[in-house]
């Protein structure tokens, strides 16, 4: 339905009428290839109609956008639909944001309020303002700012409670470190834009909480209850495993401890992220399968064949950008040929159909597209292409966002992106916010493209 409906509009935009598309492949490609809302699903389309090869592996079309149209339908997004729907979803009545939007857009005031999704939201509207230079971007980020403070944090036995009723009383009271590291990332990122002192102690508060009490002899504990016992990890083990350790909360408190030590150049911060490098060279990355393993043991023995491919390339430029923050030119020098492995393996194996799987189990892919994943490729490939200069990754990041406009961007009024899409590229039903929806992903990628491709265009 979808495809039928964008052909059409697209049709009526251009002028042109379906008949007269068959001869002309080269023509389509230009007018559609190069757009992104409507005009990437006409072109997939037409691919398919009349049996042309799409450009998969083989780089775009000659002159199908140069990086600063890129740039610009990227900041054009970020303004126009990101910023506008997250916006909307204040609670002017408790605080913080509405939890919930299911598929029929339908927004539930009385849902619980996930803290990972209040410090990420967090994260967004602080480095929106960073970036834009907005005045009511930096009064969203606080009112995240002040839910957090007076909410999730527990004042009582510290740390960040899992989540909050819609009107902020104590609901799953958990304490991972994984959402104590989300919330120090979005605290670092809110002090850099306000300098309010407040937030930075409260992020180093939370990290003494993961150094004293989520810690063991061998790296990051997982799960808590609110007295910071153990409690086994499920909120974060899947694919039938029960992990004392997972590869994604050690690469979250890398990610937290990267922008922690970015704004405050704190040494024990420093020597942390070493430790935390130590572990993924000598733990967690397998140099004979070159990619990462994904869930452990207490000692880090690896307890499942999973190549999850949104987290591997997700990690090869979160790794490239705290070893930029950390400027220690031994682990920079080590880390090169890891980082640079793991990405250009997420693009031989992974990279489809303009867009990247979501996991392979013993071998076996999975192959629904995972609305975060998405994103890390474009700035995974992003990253890479800064560090080889090989076309092909520049050209995989401007096919995906395309594949994003075409298949992930809700076109209806009032919504924001699907969750996840099947392989025929239809939308899965699934809520358009819940605790794991946010715009840290989405959001985190248009900056990046912004960012990254502006900085280029100086040079």
């Amino acid at each position: 339905m979808y495809n039928v409906y964008f052909l059409l509009v697209n049709c009526c935009i251009s002028g042109y009428n379906l008949s007269r598309f068959q001869n002309k492949k080269e023509r389509c490609r230009t007018i559609f290839y190069t757009g992104c809302e409507v005009r990437m699903k006409a072109y997939l389309t037409l691919c398919a109609s009349f049996a042309w090869d799409a450009p998969v592996h083989q780089g775009k079309a000659e002159g199908i956008m140069e990086t600063k149209d890129f740039v610009k339908e990227v900041e054009s997004h970020l303004r126009g639909k990101l910023i506008p729907f997250w916006t909307g979803l204040k609670d002017e009545q408790y605080g913080g944001f509405y939890g919930y939007m299911g598929y029929d857009l339908r927004v539930d005031p009385d849902y619980e309020k996930g803290c990972i999704l209040n410090s990420r939201i967090l994260w967004f509207f602080s480095n929106a303002y960073l970036l834009l230079g907005e005045e009511s971007l930096r009064e969203s980020a606080e009112h995240a700012y002040r839910f957090l403070r007076d909410y999730c944090l527990d004042r009582e036995l510290g740390g960040v409670y899992w989540s909050v009723t819609h009107d902020g009383k104590p609901n799953d009271t958990t304490k991972h470190t994984y959402n104590q590291a989300l919330a120090i990332y979005a605290l670092s990122s809110y002090y850099d834009a306000t300098k309010d002192p407040e937030a930075l102690r409260i992020a180093f508060d939370l990290q003494n909480v993961i150094e004293e009490k989520c810690t063991d002899e061998y790296g990051y504990l997982e799960a808590f209850d609110r007295s910071l016992r153990p409690v086994s990890n499920e909120k974060l083990s899947e694919n039938g495993v029960m992990a004392e350790k997972t590869m994604n909360t050690l690469l979250h408190v890398f990610e937290a401890y990267t922008e922690l030590y970015r704004v405050s150049h704190q040494s024990f911060t420093a020597e942390r992220l070493e430790f935390m490098l130590d572990l993924f060279a000598e733990k967690v990355y397998n140099p004979a399968k070159g990619r990462q393993e994904v869930f452990f043991d207490r000692t880090w023995n690896s307890l499942i064949d999973l190549y999850s491919y949104g987290h591997d390339i997700e990690t090869s430029w979160l790794l490239d950008r705290g070893l930029e923050v950390l400027d220690n030119p031994l682990y920079s020098g080590q880390f090169a040929p890891i980082t640079a492995e793991i990405a250009a393996n997420i693009y031989q194996r992974a990279y489809r159909d303009h867009s990247v799987l979501n996991e392979a189990e013993n071998g076996a892919d999975d192959t629904k597209r995972v609305w975060w994943i998405q994103t890390e490729s474009i700035v995974g490939f992003l990253n890479a292409w800064a560090k080889t200069k090989e076309d092909q990754y520049l050209d995989a990041a401007e096919s995906i966002w395309g594949y994003i406009c075409a298949y992930f961007v809700d076109p209806r009024e009032g919504s924001e992106w699907f969750e996840n899409v099947n392989a025929d590229h239809s939308p899965m039903e699934l809520p358009i916010v819940q605790p794991w929806k946010c715009p840290y992903h989405n959001g985190r990628m248009c900056m990046e493209v912004i960012r990254r491709l502006k900085s280029e265009d100086e040079q």
